[in-house]
């Protein structure tokens, strides 16, 4: 794996190279500042379109209990119970985990001098703040959501490695480090979705619900 990425790595510096050698100077600036507006509207355009989703306290709406035909009460409860394992303790992680893992990777590219350690740290963080604050208040974590990775961008656009496609593409070398921790954080997103829901679940049990903000926001 590490092998093969440092080759595309250094396939696509190559052909960087290559086209910037085949034309004029002035129009190489101008390529190198299309590359980096188009690596900016990619990481704006995911954050854009998946922060609503993992701000979402109940992401999924798959309503798996229509497949419920059992009659027993019992094997109507187990069954219920199942559906709702494989829809927010085993699915719903993995959607979580997959914007982690994009995120994470784009952090790898944006940034410089920072460990892939460290950057999974920090996403791992931020995701983990955002899922622990769509409990309480979505719109909430709608805005740490959104805020969080574009001010991330914004530091990292003012730091002048960003703007060298060269750098960055050598930090693709960097991408085999993250799939060798990725397992960790795996467990981290089921674990803490687990005890969210469960958290979740006594709460309801109780008659805890959540505070109604409009009223909140007339008091």
């Amino acid at each position: 794996m590490a092998e093969v990425i440092r080759e595309i790595s250094e396939g696509l510096i190559n052909g960087y190279k290559s086209l910037l050698s085949i034309i004029p100077e002035w129009a190489q600036n101008f390529t190198n500042l299309f590359l980096v507006i188009l690596l900016i509207f990619l990481y704006s355009l995911f954050v854009w379109k998946l922060y609503r989703l993992l701000a979402s306290k109940n992401i999924l709406n798959l309503d798996l209990s229509q497949y419920n035909k059992t009659q027993h009460p019992f094997f109507t409860k187990l069954f219920k119970g199942g559906l709702y394992l494989a829809e927010y303790v085993i699915i719903l992680p993995f959607m979580i985990f997959f914007w982690f893992s994009i995120f994470a990777l784009f952090l790898i590219l944006l940034t410089e001098n920072i460990s892939v350690a460290s950057i999974l740290i920090l996403s791992a963080a931020i995701v983990g703040a955002i899922r622990i604050t769509s409990y309480y208040k979505e719109d909430l974590a709608r805005e740490l959501a959104k805020l969080i990775p574009f001010m991330l961008l914004t530091v990292s656009l003012l730091n002048t490695g960003f703007f060298n496609i060269e750098k960055v593409l050598l930090n693709l070398q960097q991408i085999p480090t993250f799939f060798d921790n990725i397992i960790i954080y795996l467990l981290f997103i089921v674990i803490l979705e687990v005890i969210l829901r469960a958290f979740d679940f006594l709460f309801s049990l109780f008659g805890i619900e959540e505070v109604d903000e409009t009223a909140e926001e007339k008091e």
